[in-house]
């Protein structure tokens, strides 16, 4: 009798360095519980046995709840014999660990030859193993969750699509948001955290901005970049805006346009969030470079004043408004009361703490998600290309809505592309060699075919041809 195939799945609560979010791993992290729930219900079909290590092995116990096809593990990344105990005792393996850890675990999958899927970036630590790999036969599939993942997919199988007919693709502009659902959407913000409140508040800091507009290099520095917003309308679900990711040149060859005149990839919000968020940008509350004294002691409105000049007479409420030039009547004022920023008694309780660790714990009052609260994913591409001597677009969106708590939209969208690529490259569905992105036919076509089994399809609409954008001109 043949033995089933053994997938090593390496889970871990994602690591935080601020107590206030000790539990974030648990609440919002959480990317595999579709993941496994799928592999599960594969597992007697295509004979699987699944084992599920962790730092907490409760959180291995409840994962797997007692399937019999399942196993849950101690597994400490960080102990070598122990780590590379549970790669040898695999025939594939799935990491979910934070991304900085996979590299370690990719090399011990080269040592025991051993085939792994992440759905990280492929780090520059990861690419240096592509030549190691290709000589091993391996596949090491990267970038297989949503964004990166499904966005990779669903835009390759478009773009080859128009390429076959003959067109030449001159346009290419993708958003993708992780947001909260409409029926729980209850806030002024019209947002909450569905996963890692620190990449919220640090997001677009390092660098500018930079992508392509009409064949022209465009930059949008940390300081204007929720100022410099692109409008989306999403049918059924109304109004969005998005606002530019860090680095969008580096898809122009991993999509192969090296001929592409506009080329910009953002991030999706409701309308009217980045216009506020600009505020803590601009009073220097998302810094992450430097701490604060006495930072356990301040109170919420303690920090807010500590960005703002003093008076001996005008309260802080009257100086934030001043310093960014906001009327008492105008809504974005709603949305800062709406956080109690200006709170005497909130205290921030963190030592030594940056700004942008302060500002996540405050928002963390407010954006955490309830209990019976729903997450969404959306996702939005504009292709525009040439074909007879015409030019045309095509708009293609994606909506996913969460279950509940655990089984989240976020969830669904990393998870299911991790486990069916997982399946395929045991099945060997996926056999060409060597640190992958999905981005080739063999690999998006069959698995965008089965994510609309569950409901992740794309929708096209094809509409005339808009060309640049006058707001990124």
């Amino acid at each position: 009798m043949a033995m089933p195939f053994k997938i090593q799945l390496l889970n871990t609560k994602l690591l935080n360095n601020y107590h206030y979010a000790k539990d974030f791993g648990h609440r919002f992290g959480k990317s595999t519980s579709y993941l496994i729930k799928y592999l599960l219900d594969k597992s007697k079909s295509e004979d699987l046995h699944i084992t599920v290590g962790d730092l907490d092995i409760g959180t291995a116990i409840k994962l797997i709840d007692n399937h019999e096809n399942a196993t849950a593990i101690t597994l400490d990344v960080f102990n070598k014999k122990s780590r590379a105990d549970a790669v040898q005792n695999a025939d594939i393996v799935i990491s979910m660990l934070p991304a900085r850890f996979h590299i370690e675990v990719a090399k011990d999958c080269v040592t025991y030859d051993k085939n792994m899927v992440t759905a990280s970036y492929v780090s520059d630590e990861m690419q240096a193993l592509d030549t190691q790999v290709k000589r091993k036969g391996l596949v090491f599939m990267n970038e297989i969750g949503v964004d990166p993942g499904i966005d990779h997919m669903s835009a390759m199988q478009v773009i080859d699509r128009i390429r076959a007919e003959g067109g030449k693709i001159i346009l290419f502009e993708s958003f993708t948001g992780g947001l909260v659902a409409p029926e729980s959407d209850n806030n002024l913000w019209n947002y909450k955290f569905t996963w890692n409140p620190r990449n919220v508040v640090v997001a677009g800091q390092g660098s500018a901005a930079k992508f392509l507009q009409e064949g022209t290099y465009k930059y949008i520095p940390y300081n204007r970049l929720f100022r410099r917003t692109e409008f989306l309308e999403v049918e059924g679900f109304g109004r969005f805006e998005g606002y530019a990711n860090r680095d969008s040149l580096k898809y122009q060859s991993i999509y192969a346009l090296n001929d592409v005149k506009t080329l910009y990839r953002g991030t999706i919000r409701r309308v009217g969030f980045s216009r506020a968020w600009n505020v803590f940008v601009a009073l220097g509350m998302t810094d992450d470079s430097y701490t604060i004294d006495d930072s356990e002691n301040m109170s919420y409105r303690d920090f807010v004043n500590s960005f703002l000049a003093y008076s001996p007479t005008d309260s802080v409420e009257l100086k934030f408004r001043h310093a960014l030039k906001i009327d008492q009547d105008d809504v974005i004022w709603d949305k800062f009361e709406e956080l109690d920023i200006f709170s005497p008694s909130k205290m921030v309780g963190l030592k030594k703490a940056t700004p942008a660790q302060i500002l996540q714990k405050i928002l963390m009052d407010s954006w955490s998600l309830d209990e019976t609260d729903k997450d969404m994913i959306v996702m939005y591409h504009k292709f525009g290309y040439e074909l007879d001597g015409e030019k045309h677009q095509i708009d293609a969106t994606m909506v996913t809505l969460g279950e509940d708590q655990t089984y989240t939209a976020m969830s669904k969208t990393v998870g299911l592309p991790v486990a069916i690529a997982a399946l395929a490259i045991l099945n060997k569905k996926i056999t060409t060699p060597g640190v992958l992105r999905p981005i080739s036919k063999e690999v998006y076509d069959p698995i965008l075919e089965e994510l609309k089994s569950f409901g992740i399809a794309f929708k096209e609409k094809h509409v005339p041809y808009l060309g640049y954008n006058p707001l990124n001109a």
